[in-house]
């Protein structure tokens, strides 16, 4: 009746020595590290640099407990804050030759101390959140308007080219808002002018009024397309923030978006929140240029020349030298798109497909015609330094607006590429409306309060269950100790980010767990009191309890599931762990608890008494057959 078959024991023990095991690396704390990233929207970080990092760290005499590529960054790990220090003069030494024109971003950081065969069967630590580690919290608004406003002005610079091309005369086009209008002097070139317009600007919906003597032909975004193009927008800003907070040294950043118009920005460990305003504020340029290949520019790219007038030198993704005239023939706010594919002619080869504005098409196209077989180069500046993203030689006269660029590039090479020139700018203004710093000693001093808050609220737990259901108290403590094993070992499974919301939902869960068991243990009681045996009692104990410990937490789970689905920021860590809280409750309260009563009492074919504490029922009526029920102690009046 309470014995459970061998697969349960096992499925408990594994269990048992999964949450230990993924539970563990929270111990170990944290050490001093470096860690290398891209200083540069140009420059990749790959495996390739780790070697170069690991020379570096030789050469200064240093060993590092290890040297690792993770994610965009290499990372490698010290035993001491001297070591760290010194290492990072080193790499950074090493990696910059030219501190004036840094390509690598060399930073002190602080990584996990969990063993290598830990780390191995890929268990990490929870990530801790801002609130427990310190840095700096921003919010920020994206000026929506300013991206259909831009979207605007390139569709009216497309339709004077439309209109031009097929001949059809307007009296005037003008930007209103985010509204187009064009002006038209009879009703018969209106129409066709609406008929083009439509069908060549299919995300417009143009509408036809007379206005006094001329006929106005108004066009709007259709509300499908105004949100793409919103959606667009946050997503290529997100993804900007992402390139360029690299350059912070930050680890696990958080950027996401907020609703429909706001992104937020939390950088745990960093400080400087000037810094970090300048970094994520700073924008990006493209400038398309024709590359000079004169006698002169080659001897200066030999050395034996100083660089022609109106030139300039750059350097291209490999490092070679490129002169450049300082005309520019193009810039980003031309490109309105770029899409990593393949070369539509034979080759087939990994490509970059442009897509232009009106604009920019018109003046693409004549300086293709008038520069076949010459290389043009597109450079990509930052903080006012500029490098050559890729430099083709132009085969014939590219017109329509479509721009291919291909050579000697790889798939992920024309993904990069394409990724460079789509979010080298943000897509449109952003401002930040709330700004928040949180120092790293009231990070520790929260960590602190937070465990002392789940320890001493467990302690608590634990004595008034052993000292109210004896034996059953210890098994429903050992329960609630399993179950905030699991809690903690699932969370370090999903890398989740642990902040203070967090550690409140822990207490709450430990709270929330043990009732189950106060359930389950009173239902033991009732069954003592009605005079069943012990090991009935136990049995319908758990059976009859159950339904009623699903029913509660199935209801607690459903308003934990609606502060996931509609809460944000801090409120929605609350929900993850309070949701997963529960999950492990069910069972740990349930089958952990039951495992240990089984394994005590279960093979005890003539058990006699069980250690619940009281068992309280009326007393007996002079006469009768009712005999004290099975317990620790005889009933009382």
């Amino acid at each position: 009746m309470n014995r459970y078959p061998w697969w349960k024991y096992a499925l408990l023990a594994l269990a048992l020595v999964i949450g230990l095991i993924y539970t563990l690396p929270n111990f170990f704390g944290e050490a001093p590290a470096v860690q290398v990233s891209s200083g540069k929207a140009t420059l990749k970080v790959d495996a390739g640099l780790v070697p170069r990092v690991e020379q570096a760290i030789q050469a200064a005499g240093l060993k590092a407990d290890f040297v690792q590529l993770d994610g965009t960054s290499v990372k490698a790990r010290f035993r001491s804050t001297d070591d760290q220090i010194k290492a990072k003069d080193a790499i950074a030494k090493a990696l910059n030759p030219d501190a004036a024109n840094p390509g690598y971003i060399v930073a002190l950081n602080l990584l996990s101390r969990t063993p290598t065969w830990l780390a191995a069967l890929h268990a990490q630590p929870m990530f801790l959140g801002l609130d427990l580690r310190g840095g700096v919290h921003f919010l920020m608004q994206v000026d929506m308007k300013a991206a259909l406003t831009k979207k605007a002005d390139s569709v009216a610079s497309d339709a004077r080219t439309l209109l031009r091309d097929k001949n059809v005369r307007h009296a005037g086009i003008a930007r209103d808002g985010n509204q187009v209008t064009i002006r038209f002097r009879d009703a018969a070139t209106a129409t066709q002018a609406q008929n083009l317009l439509t069908d060549q600007l299919a995300d417009w919906q143009w509408t036809a009024t007379p206005d006094g003597a001329d006929i106005k032909l108004a066009g709007e975004l259709k509300p499908q397309a105004a949100k793409a193009v919103q959606d667009a927008a946050i997503k290529q800003n997100i993804t900007t923030l992402h390139n360029r907070v690299n350059e912070l040294g930050t680890s696990e950043p958080v950027i996401q978006q907020q609703g429909a118009d706001r992104v937020v920005v939390q950088l745990p460990g960093v400080q400087d929140t000037a810094r970090a305003k300048d970094i994520i504020g700073r924008t990006a340029t493209l400038e398309v240029r024709m590359v000079n290949t004169s006698t002169e520019a080659l001897d200066a790219l030999r050395g034996s020349g100083p660089v022609p007038f109106g030139s300039e030198r750059y350097a291209e993704r490999d490092g070679s030298p490129i002169i450049v005239f300082r005309q520019v023939v193009l810039t980003g706010e031309n490109l309105t798109d770029a899409q990593p594919g393949f070369d539509s002619g034979s080759s087939g080869e990994p490509a970059v497909h442009l897509t232009l504005d009106a604009k920019g098409a018109r003046i693409f196209r004549d300086v293709t015609r008038e520069n076949v077989g010459k290389r043009m180069a597109i450079l990509l500046f930052e903080k006012g330094k500029g490098e050559v993203v890729t430099a083709p030689v132009i085969r014939s006269e590219i017109g329509g607006g479509r721009v291919q660029i291909s050579g000697r590039m790889t798939t992920q090479e024309a993904t990069d590429t394409a990724l460079l020139l789509r979010a080298g700018s943000l897509a449109a203004p952003m401002e930040i409306i709330e700004e928040r710093t949180i120092g790293p000693t009231l990070g520790a001093e929260n960590i602190k309060m937070g465990f002392a808050s789940v320890a001493y609220g467990f302690a608590a737990i634990a004595v008034f269950m052993c000292g109210y259901y004896l034996l059953f108290g210890v098994f429903s403590t050992l329960a609630l100790g399993f179950n905030l094993l699991l809690l903690v070992a699932v969370l370090s499974m999903l890398q989740a980010t642990l902040t203070l919301p967090g550690i409140a939902a822990i207490a709450l869960t430990l709270g929330m767990a043990i009732d189950a068991n106060v359930l389950i243990n009173e239902r033991v009681r009732e069954e003592l009191r009605n005079g069943a045996s012990p090991q009935a009692a136990i049995n319908a104990g758990y059976e009859r309890a159950f339904a009623t410990i699903l029913d509660s937490n199935i209801t607690t789970l459903i308003a934990g599931l609606a502060l996931l689905a509609f809460g944000s920021g801090f409120v929605r860590g609350f929900a993850v762990v309070h949701c997963l809280g529960i999950l492990t409750s069910m069972f740990s309260a349930v089958m952990f608890s039951r495992g240990l009563v089984n394994l005590w009492y279960g093979r005890q074919k003539k058990l006699k008494s069980v250690s619940i504490g009281q068992v309280w029922k009326p007393a007996a009526v002079p006469g009768s057959a009712v005999t004290p029920a099975d317990g620790d102690a005889a009933p009382k009046a």
